[in-house]
């Protein structure tokens, strides 16, 4: 199947790669003249485990191809994916102008019937405006479907291939038809394929999504009230988690919750709640708690060093909002390092992926280490911010003789406590007893 993809962000690359892994022929089109140089030249354009290897293979076996050109994109698509920004407006609603501004110029270049695919993360009631732009011009029939993403970063490849489940939001026989047969390879093993109106699968994923950032935000306030009561929250997420109505994913507590889904989607929620006249109040609570979560450290740092940091210096390893990732959308690491140096201190970084992302946009105000023990020198204490696998089991001699203080605050709980007294740190993290030196 021919197929269009508009956008070559996360999203957009991740799913033209892997319809074409499955034979479609792609193209995928971008108005930025040097990325769709890059990506026809065999230069992949973001950091995603596993994609590289598919994009190279399809790009050589001209399944994958590049273009600035809607007209040119969209010529014998039978489908065509709108994969653009819906970054948060002024009021945290979406801002569909990116969608809408593509959808209003294919109304006047498609020249037989198409199927145009919502693929962004949408409010309710985007694909009838979609429609409606496109109408406005149209002159062959067409349909609008709604096909949310629930793309990991990190995972998106695996997430692609072998999808828990696939949404799709038609209520035309048509498109659902050829939606059906697009997807069909993906889920031989009989995961699901949920066909719906599109208001619900537009809602679809924000709920998803908002549901598991009020997991991620409930856990850090029982992570809080840990420390007031004496109790661990590792043993109280080990001990819900096994509870199958609950799970045990995105029960770790942390330093809050970043990206370039989590806080737009629950923001963006929120302002539709408040469009029809509903106070969302669990998802203003889960802002609330995760905005406070990114300096959870700080108080902590502070009262080791007596409420002064002026002058001091700190290693910070980890600046992706995740691991596996070099996305620093809302990265709590960015947090941290500004409210750092507000208090007059110096940070020297390290991150395996995401590092040349921040020397974008904080420039000197920072030293960037280019290994993950040179980022120690000369710092008077470590802080952890992302959980790359790296930094599980590091060579704590060489952390300690590197450091003034043999201090290490850790917002991904990384190390087990009893480990850290033994070797004499003092350490601190989220909901569990710190070790004081």
């Amino acid at each position: 199947m021919k197929i269009t993809v508009v956008g070559t962000g996360y999203v957009g690359l991740v799913t033209g790669t892997c319809f074409a892994e499955t034979g479609n022929e792609v193209t995928c089109v971008d108005i930025d003249v040097n990325k769709v140089a890059k990506l026809s030249s065999g230069q992949i354009t973001i950091y995603e485990p596993g994609l590289e290897k598919l994009f190279e293979r399809n790009l050589k076996e001209d399944r994958l191809h590049f273009t600035t050109s809607l007209e040119e994109g969209i010529k014998d698509a039978v489908v065509i994916f709108l994969a653009l920004p819906t970054p948060p407006g002024a009021d945290g609603a979406a801002d569909l102008s990116f969608v809408l501004n593509v959808a209003d110029q294919l109304g006047k270049l498609i020249t037989d019937y198409k199927v145009i695919v919502d693929k962004s993360t949408v409010p309710v009631g985007t694909a009838a405006k979609v429609t409606a732009a496109i109408a406005r011009n149209a002159k062959v029939p067409f349909d609008v479907v709604s096909n949310p993403e629930f793309l990991r970063e990190g995972v998106a490849v695996d997430d692609f291939m072998k999808p828990d489940r696939v949404v799709i939001g038609t209520e035309s026989e048509r498109a659902r038809k050829i939606m059906g047969e697009l997807f069909a390879p993906f889920v031989r093993q009989g995961n699901p394929v949920l066909y719906m109106d599109e208001n619900s699968a537009e809602l679809t994923k924000y709920a998803a999504n908002s549901f598991l950032a009020t997991k991620i935000s409930f856990m850090n306030e029982i992570a809080i009230l840990c420390e007031k009561l004496g109790a661990d929250v590792d043993m109280v997420r080990r001990g819900i988690g096994s509870d199958d109505r609950i799970g045990k994913r995105f029960l770790f507590p942390g330093i809050g919750y970043g990206g370039s889904c989590f806080p737009k989607d629950v923001q963006a929620l929120v302002r539709s709640a408040e469009a029809v006249a509903y106070d969302f109040k669990i998802l203003n609570a889960v802002m609330d708690v995760n905005e406070d979560q990114k300096l959870f450290l700080l108080p902590k740092i502070k009262a080791f060093f007596n409420g002064d940091l002026k002058g001091k210096h700190f290693a910070l390893w980890g600046l992706a909002f995740k691991p596996n990732t070099d996305d620093i959308r809302e990265a709590p690491a960015l947090y941290m390092i500004e409210a750092l140096l507000q208090e007059g201190a110096t940070v020297t970084v390290f991150d395996p992926e995401a590092m040349n992302n921040v020397k974008n946009q904080l420039g000197d105000k920072i030293s960037y280490a280019d290994h993950q023990y040179t980022c120690l020198e000369n710092a008077d204490a470590l802080l952890i911010a992302t959980e790359w696998s790296v930094f599980r089991t590091p060579d704590f001699n060489k952390i300690s003789a590197a450091l003034k203080h043999k201090a290490i605050f850790d917002g991904r709980n990384l190390f087990e406590v009893s480990r850290m007294k033994e070797l004499g740190y003092h350490y601190e993290s989220v909901g569990r007893t710190p070790v004081l030196s």
